[in-house]
């Protein structure tokens, strides 16, 4: 029996010597002469050996950003514009404070020249409309689209926001890849989203983060209404110059944001991006396209965020909401019969905690829309219906168009210039000849078809009836000033009595 058991340790022992032996064998490289030798070799072979065992890579569903990725990036394109803006034309840009120079400006224009600037943006639709940042289009006298593809076309601008930081621009195709939107609402802390674009001039790059905040104010937007809304998603996927108007998807491939700014010390990014939600661009980008301007809705109400030591200072119950300070007058709010010490919160049945928050639930909604708000009322839960109102008071939607002024005296066709049209031309205030009829004043002075007419003896010419009427009382002649769609200046001696 012993020499049995002897016989059979001494066959497990020779058998687990060759079987070390074949390893060692295969670990080393294996025969010179296998036709898979070398490094590709070496690794197949391991792989193999590796398979099925405890160390082997499961990459989870939901991190693979491929998918995302592929539908997302053919509608992601570069925009170059030029600008005709000189050093002592250019404008104070509120996003070099995060970019540095985020228009990518090649520094030509402190020498007088042209200046050129590059961003991103986001095909939304197959025949070609596409969205971007205001300051990447920004005062643009030409606008070129360089799609994934390699193909490019010259661009329309359609329509600008400077409030939310958003344009909206065309170009002439057809059968174009566009990006769906998604649902920013939805948008969960700690979700993965990736940020495509064209940072440094380089062809599009995706990087990935997670959704680090919502709803976050910066205090980078300024505008002379002091109608900005800031509401970004803030991520900590890679953004650098460049990335301006460039996509913020979710790992479905859709659209929730469009990148707008970082914030850093140096111009590079450090950690920290901001996107505009899709629920302000989906809005914007519709009034844009349907009016030219953006039907800018207000409740009507001063708000501010509610602290522990503010709760505690006015007897609040908690933190929750944000507190009314001031109501204004003839708004909505006041019809509603707000008043200043209420807290508002829900919009819509959807939570309401800080004042970029109930912002941008207003903001989503034109004049005269209404919405449900609940309210906190001297300790009672309220709810009201608010009939929202434009900043004059109206409840009507505008045009961003002007319609077009005949006056057989003045013997044309005139007409107001839009917000756009007067960032392009950098000018403040002006009125645009549209057709130049015989026999008038301005066709007897030389004048053409498309020449803007910005001053008349020195006063600033706002719009063709005011025009008209100043030139009526004017006794003798009279110097007219302005330039044409290329830039090119001019001054006319005008005769309004001459005919």
């Amino acid at each position: 029996m012993k020499q049995f058991f002897l016989f059979l340790l001494a066959a497990f022992v020779g058998a687990a010597i060759a079987l070390g032996l074949e390893r060692l064998s295969n670990s080393d490289g294996g025969n010179l002469s296998d036709k898979s030798g070398g490094i590709e070799g070496k690794q197949r072979r391991w792989l193999g050996a590796r398979a099925g065992s405890s160390d082997t890579v499961n990459v989870p569903l939901g991190l693979n950003f491929v998918g995302a990725a592929r539908l997302a990036s053919p509608a992601v394109v570069s925009i170059q514009s030029r600008s005709a803006r000189t050093s002592n034309q250019r404008s104070v840009n509120p996003f070099e404070e995060f970019f540095g120079n985020p228009d990518g400006g090649n520094g030509d224009e402190q020498f007088g020249l042209p200046s050129e600037s590059s961003g991103s943006g986001v095909i939304l639709t197959a025949d070609g409309y596409i969205v971007t940042n205001n300051h990447v289009v920004d005062g643009a006298t030409e606008v070129k689209v360089v799609l994934d593809d390699k193909r490019s076309f010259m661009a329309k601008i359609i329509g600008i926001d400077p409030t939310t930081d958003l344009a909206l621009v065309k170009i002439d195709a057809q059968g174009l890849p566009f990006v769906s939107y998604g649902n920013s609402d939805a948008l969960e802390i700690g979700e993965w989203v990736l940020a495509l674009g064209n940072p440094y001039d380089l062809t599009q790059t995706v990087t990935a983060g997670i959704v680090s905040a919502k709803a976050r104010n910066i205090n980078i937007l300024r505008t002379k209404s002091n109608m900005q809304i800031e509401s970004f998603i803030q991520t900590d996927a890679a953004v650098n110059p460049g990335n301006s108007g460039g996509a913020l998807v979710n790992l479905r491939g859709e659209l929730v944001g469009i990148n707008t700014a970082i914030a850093s010390q140096t111009g590079s990014y450090t950690g920290y991006s901001f996107a505009v939600p899709v629920s302000i661009v989906k809005k914007v980008i519709d009034d844009l396209l349907q009016f030219g301007d953006v039907q800018r809705a207000v409740l009507g109400v001063e708000v501010r965020d509610i602290s522990a030591e503010f709760a505690k200072e006015k007897d609040l119950p908690d933190t929750k909401g944000v507190y009314i300070s001031g109501v204004f007058a003839r708004s909505g709010a006041a019809d509603a019969k707000l008043v200043a010490g209420d807290v508002i919160y829900k919009i819509n049945g959807q939570e309401v905690n800080s004042s970029a928050q109930m912002i941008e639930l207003v903001a989503r909604n034109r004049p005269g829309d209404k919405l449900k708000i609940t309210y906190g009322h001297n300790g009672t839960i309220k709810t009201t219906e608010v009939r929202l109102k434009s900043r004059s008071g109206e409840e009507k939607l505008t045009s961003a168009t002007p319609n077009n002024y005949k006056s057989q005296v003045l013997g044309a066709e005139l007409r107001t210039l839009t917000a756009q049209e007067l960032k392009t031309a950098n000018l403040t205030s002006g009125i645009k000849v549209i057709k130049v009829l015989p026999n008038g004043v301005l066709g007897a002075a030389g004048i053409k078809d498309g020449f803007i007419i910005s001053a008349l003896d020195k006063k600033a010419v706002t719009d063709p009836a005011q025009f008209e009427r100043i030139l009526g009382e004017t006794n003798g002649g009279a110097l007219l000033e302005g330039q044409y769609p290329n830039g090119r200046k001019s001054f006319y001696a005008i005769a309004p009595n001459a005919n």
